[in-house]
Protein backbone atom coordinates (compact mmCIF):
# COMPACT_ATOMS: atom_id res chain seq x y z
CA UNK A 1 0.00 0.00 0.00
CA UNK A 2 2.56 2.22 0.67
CA UNK A 3 4.45 1.63 -2.01
CA UNK A 4 1.22 2.65 -4.33
CA UNK A 5 1.07 5.46 -2.78
CA UNK A 6 4.49 6.75 -3.37
CA UNK A 7 4.37 5.93 -7.13
CA UNK A 8 1.09 8.05 -7.27
CA UNK A 9 2.92 10.63 -5.29
CA UNK A 10 5.68 10.92 -7.56
CA UNK A 11 3.84 10.74 -10.67
CA UNK A 12 1.70 13.63 -8.80
CA UNK A 13 4.44 15.49 -8.32
CA UNK A 14 5.70 14.99 -11.81
CA UNK A 15 2.33 16.25 -13.24
CA UNK A 16 2.18 19.81 -10.76
CA UNK A 17 5.53 20.19 -11.64
CA UNK A 18 5.05 20.48 -15.64
CA UNK A 19 2.22 22.14 -14.91
CA UNK A 20 4.00 25.10 -12.82
CA UNK A 21 6.88 25.36 -15.32
CA UNK A 22 4.24 25.45 -18.45
CA UNK A 23 2.69 28.86 -17.07
CA UNK A 24 6.06 30.46 -17.45
CA UNK A 25 7.70 28.41 -19.79
CA UNK A 26 5.64 26.43 -21.98
CA UNK A 27 8.10 25.09 -23.99
CA UNK A 28 10.14 24.28 -21.12
CA UNK A 29 7.12 22.03 -19.77
CA UNK A 30 6.57 20.48 -23.11
CA UNK A 31 9.98 19.66 -23.40
CA UNK A 32 9.76 17.86 -19.52
CA UNK A 33 6.46 16.40 -20.74
CA UNK A 34 7.91 14.83 -23.46
CA UNK A 35 10.55 13.03 -21.60
CA UNK A 36 10.14 9.17 -21.03
CA UNK A 37 10.16 9.72 -16.93
CA UNK A 38 6.39 7.68 -17.29
CA UNK A 39 7.69 4.79 -19.11
CA UNK A 40 11.10 5.24 -17.24
CA UNK A 41 9.58 4.97 -13.78
CA UNK A 42 7.31 1.91 -15.08
CA UNK A 43 9.83 -0.15 -16.26
CA UNK A 44 12.09 0.90 -13.24
CA UNK A 45 8.76 -0.33 -10.96
CA UNK A 46 7.93 -3.05 -12.87
CA UNK A 47 11.36 -4.34 -12.83
CA UNK A 48 11.56 -3.86 -9.08
CA UNK A 49 8.45 -6.07 -8.62
CA UNK A 50 9.42 -8.83 -11.75
CA UNK A 51 13.17 -8.86 -12.77
CA UNK A 52 12.29 -10.46 -15.83
CA UNK A 53 14.55 -9.66 -18.72
CA UNK A 54 11.81 -11.13 -21.60
CA UNK A 55 9.10 -9.93 -19.88
CA UNK A 56 10.78 -6.39 -19.70
CA UNK A 57 11.66 -6.53 -23.55
CA UNK A 58 8.10 -7.00 -24.40
CA UNK A 59 7.08 -4.18 -22.03
CA UNK A 60 9.72 -1.66 -23.52
CA UNK A 61 8.68 -2.72 -27.27
CA UNK A 62 5.18 -2.48 -26.39
CA UNK A 63 5.60 1.15 -25.22
CA UNK A 64 7.36 2.33 -28.52
CA UNK A 65 4.70 0.18 -30.80
CA UNK A 66 1.74 2.15 -28.52
CA UNK A 67 3.43 5.63 -28.54
CA UNK A 68 3.17 5.99 -32.02
CA UNK A 69 -0.77 6.00 -32.21
CA UNK A 70 -0.24 9.19 -29.34
CA UNK A 71 1.72 11.19 -31.72
CA UNK A 72 -0.50 12.73 -34.21
CA UNK A 73 -2.70 14.28 -30.97
CA UNK A 74 0.00 16.46 -30.45
CA UNK A 75 -0.56 17.86 -34.37
CA UNK A 76 -3.84 17.74 -34.26
CA UNK A 77 -4.88 19.65 -30.76
CA UNK A 78 -2.30 22.86 -31.98
CA UNK A 79 -4.06 23.04 -35.20
CA UNK A 80 -7.89 23.40 -33.62
CA UNK A 81 -7.14 25.60 -31.20
CA UNK A 82 -5.28 28.11 -33.49
CA UNK A 83 -8.55 27.44 -35.73
CA UNK A 84 -10.45 28.60 -33.36
CA UNK A 85 -11.81 25.52 -31.67
CA UNK A 86 -11.76 25.81 -27.83
CA UNK A 87 -9.53 23.44 -25.68
CA UNK A 88 -11.84 21.05 -24.12
CA UNK A 89 -13.32 20.35 -27.99
CA UNK A 90 -9.18 19.86 -29.21
CA UNK A 91 -8.11 17.80 -26.40
CA UNK A 92 -11.40 15.55 -27.19
CA UNK A 93 -10.86 15.38 -30.70
CA UNK A 94 -7.11 14.46 -29.62
CA UNK A 95 -7.85 11.83 -27.19
CA UNK A 96 -10.61 10.67 -29.83
CA UNK A 97 -7.95 10.30 -32.90
CA UNK A 98 -5.37 8.52 -29.97
CA UNK A 99 -7.97 6.12 -29.27
CA UNK A 100 -9.03 5.21 -32.89
CA UNK A 101 -5.34 5.04 -33.60
CA UNK A 102 -4.90 2.75 -31.00
CA UNK A 103 -7.43 0.39 -32.22
CA UNK A 104 -6.17 0.36 -35.54
CA UNK A 105 -2.81 -0.91 -33.95
CA UNK A 106 -4.32 -3.75 -31.67
CA UNK A 107 -5.96 -4.51 -34.82
CA UNK A 108 -3.16 -4.50 -37.86
CA UNK A 109 -0.17 -4.47 -35.98
CA UNK A 110 -0.05 -8.21 -35.26
CA UNK A 111 -0.96 -8.73 -39.14
CA UNK A 112 2.22 -6.48 -39.58
CA UNK A 113 4.37 -8.54 -37.74
CA UNK A 114 4.24 -6.69 -34.51
CA UNK A 115 4.24 -7.88 -31.32
CA UNK A 116 2.65 -6.89 -28.24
Amino acid sequence: MWAFAAKALLAGVIIAAIAEIGRRLPTMAALIASLPLVSILGMIFLWHARPDSENMAVHAQSTFWFVLPSLPMFLLMPVLLRQGFGFWTALTAGCVLTVLLYLLMVQFGPRLGIRF
